[in-house]
């Protein structure tokens, strides 16, 4: 998810029909320039070089956000959400309409992975690996983030841990996924809500954790737009 607003304009887009390395291009009704949808960047016209910037955005199932928003608003789109029209695409072993561009076996082609990107370094945390691990306390860029997974619903958001003038750790309160989970603090014992990074009961109730931009993406798409990325293990 990206802002449109760019250079003091705000900018509206359609799709152009293009793909650079499998990944959709934009186009600007306001100077007809190209955007990869990937990287959020104009690669061709006026605004060539300019960035949107990326807002913190959460993909999850429709019961998992319900529970967690049940007053939210629907697009209603005639019943176009009753099923997956990608279904058959996940299963085969194909990458993408124009294949895999660079090569990278560190991974399988299809693994899901959330990513991380900033100032040209990129982590990639497997979901794999992530449903082993459901809360990862890590470092990105000096960093301090945290990972948060639910499994059953594959919902990825990464936080930043410090707060205020301290640095958090997090545990998992008990096993149990889904999005009402809730994680403990190692300096203050306030629980959380693992999806939502809100305090809701102890020393720091009413605060919340700021989000950090990921992105949820196939492991052969991610490589190859950074091939130089690291992968959590």
């Amino acid at each position: 998810m990206y802002a449109r607003e760019t250079g003091g304009r705000t900018l509206t887009f359609g799709v152009s029909g293009n793909l650079i390395m499998n990944g959709l291009v934009m186009y600007d009704h306001q100077t007809d320039s190209l955007w990869s949808q990937v990287l959020g960047e104009a690669v061709r016209g006026p605004l060539e070089g300019r960035r949107l910037e990326v807002l913190p955005a959460l993909r999850t199932t429709w019961s998992s956000w319900l529970e967690l928003y049940p007053d939210t608003t629907a697009l209603d789109k005639g019943g176009g959400f009753k099923r997956d029209k990608y279904t058959i695409y996940y299963s085969i072993s194909r990458a993408g309409l124009q294949g895999e561009w660079r090569k990278d076996d560190r991974l399988g082609a299809k693994e899901l992975v959330l990513g991380l990107e900033s100032g040209g370094e990129a982590r990639a945390y497997p979901f794999g690996r992530l449903e082993e691990e459901p809360l990862v306390n890590d470092r990105f860029q000096g960093r301090p983030v945290l990972v948060v997974f639910d499994a059953g619903s594959e919902t990825g958001v990464v936080y930043d841990r410090r707060l205020d003038d301290r640095v958090l750790t997090f545990r998992l309160e008990h096993r149990r996924g889904g999005p009402g989970a809730m994680m403990v603090d190692r300096e203050t014992g306030t629980r959380w809500t693992a999806v939502t990074g809100e305090a809701v009961e102890g020393e720091l109730a009413g605060a919340r954790l700021d989000r950090v931009p990921s992105h949820y993406s196939f492991w052969f798409a991610w490589k190859d737009y950074h091939p130089e990325t690291e992968v959590y293990q």
